[in-house]
């Protein structure tokens, strides 16, 4: 079974028509405008609207998968959550709940991966493995749901870094035995040293949410040491970038020369270009950056897909590697031989 070809068969992608201007950001954080749109990469960024729950943004994109794969949800054998666990409703499976919006689906079993936004790349690697380890799995949506922007207070500016965080869903159809958009080597990398770096203070067994909770603000993401962050994060973050691109070409029997286009994540401007130009890549022609619509978490990778098929960057036998990285710390790469290698 370990040599079974898997593939991906059909992505969606749902963005939200709500904005957050550079313009409103700079209102809000006090930056000057050209620094959000030149240092921070944003000339605005998604916002969800009153519909736009982030399940629910993921059952929208999975209907598109599934119309483009013209399948329907009883063609699934399994559905992993592959997005936030802040959702509609604390507690809830939301890969369940995804299953539910799905018109509930019984040939089908869920369940939820998490590790902040690496999470996608992982869900791809647990329903790569699923499929090469059970006969009887077929076909796998992977699907995330993305609005952590609600987490951000424009005011704090130790969480400056995370002003980009915007809103979307994303959805993809892992299909066994697949000759096309075949997935190839899926490596990661994880760093404790960062787990207790960027938190919400309040809502935990350690501070449980309480009214002053409330009112002093600690529903939303903090960064204690910011500074220090920075100091011990910076140069080891853009060396973790590279060490798991290399990581997952060389388990896909490939190096930097042969990639294509690299579906990076959204990040402040000076850190895309380094990491695109450092393997080898054009940061602008072969690879796509997010400064209309933000950092959308572990949604980026597909969404970049998307974009660069629209605008002719990603063409039949192109070689795609995906990164992605999430706070605690986490970086990941996955590698996609894109269209067929006939």
């Amino acid at each position: 079974m370990e040599n079974r070809s898997v593939g991906l068969e059909a992505w969606g992608v749902y963005i939200p028509k709500e904005r957050h201007t550079s313009e409103y950001i700079s209102k809000e954080t006090g930056i000057p405008k050209n620094i959000i749109e030149e240092k921070f990469g944003l000339l605005g960024k998604t916002v969800p609207g009153p519909e736009d729950h982030t399940v629910q943004m993921g059952a929208n994109a999975s209907f598109q998968a599934l119309k483009r794969a013209n399948i329907t949800p009883e063609d699934l054998d399994v559905i992993i959550w592959a997005g936030e666990v802040y959702a509609e409703r604390p507690m809830v499976v939301n890969g369940i709940k995804l299953q539910q919006l799905l018109g509930n689906p019984m040939n089908s079993w869920a369940f939820d991966v998490n590790q902040r936004c690496g999470t996608f790349l992982v869900g791809m690697l647990v329903a790569k493995s699923l499929i090469q380890t059970d006969p009887n799995i077929n076909r796998i949506l992977v699907a995330s749901g993305y609005r952590n922007c609600d987490l951000i207070n424009y005011k704090n500016p130790r969480s400056r870094f995370m002003i980009s965080l915007a809103a979307s869903g994303v959805a993809a159809i892992i299909r066994a035995d697949y000759k096309r958009n075949e997935i190839l080597g899926i490596s990661a990398i994880s760093d404790g040293r960062f787990a207790d770096d960027v938190y919400i203070p309040a809502g935990g067994t350690i501070q449980p949410i309480t009214s002053k909770a409330l009112d002093d603000g600690l529903l939303y993401l903090d960064v204690p040491d910011s500074e220090g962050l920075k100091d011990r994060l910076d140069k080891y973050s853009m060396d973790s970038f590279v060490r798991v691109i290399d990581k997952a070409l060389a388990q896909s029997g490939y190096t930097r020369e042969d990639i294509n286009y690299l579906a990076l994540l959204h990040m402040k401007r000076s850190a895309f270009e380094y990491v695109a130009k450092t393997v080898g890549v054009d940061p602008y022609t072969q690879s796509t950056y997010f400064e209309d619509i933000g950092h959308n978490g572990q949604n980026d990778g597909i969404i970049s897909i998307e974009y660069g098929i629209r605008d002719g960057k990603i063409k039949n036998g192109d070689l795609i590697v995906i990164v992605s990285a999430g706070i605690g710390w986490a970086w990941n790469a996955g590698v996609i031989r894109w269209g067929s290698s006939d």
